[in-house]
């Protein structure tokens, strides 16, 4: 990365959302767990329950949260749905430290899987 800042990352995350899902302009951080969420599951496009839809939102953070060292993958259950040990427990953190935290993370995600 050519020295940029966390903001202008975190610009170009969001414009990549913009261009490939059609979100809106600054689309909130759940939007953004829940497609990479899906994108971890392989499981596409499709009509999702409420549980599903936390279970996706659980598999992106864990994904996310892995490389800090708090979660380790584990398995893939019969399903095909990824599983995760927690490592290290999350600190305590204020909403937007979480904020600050899950963005930090999405921005490591998009370089480690080169889509920035």
């Amino acid at each position: 990365m050519e020295n940029k800042t966390d903001n202008e990352l975190w610009e170009e995350v969001e414009a990549f959302f913009v261009k490939n899902f059609d979100t809106e302009k600054h689309p909130q951080i759940d939007t953004l767990l829940f497609l990479i969420g899906v994108q971890e599951l392989g499981s596409g496009k499709q009509k999702y329950t409420k549980d599903d839809k936390l279970n996706i939102l659980h598999i992106a953070v864990c994904r996310l949260l892995e490389p800090f060292g708090y979660y380790k993958f584990s398995h893939y259950d019969d399903d095909g749905y990824p599983h995760f040990e927690e490592v290290e427990k999350l600190p305590d953190l204020k909403p937007n430290e979480q904020q600050i935290l899950m963005k930090k993370a999405i921005i490591q995600y998009f370089i480690d899987e080169e889509l920035l």
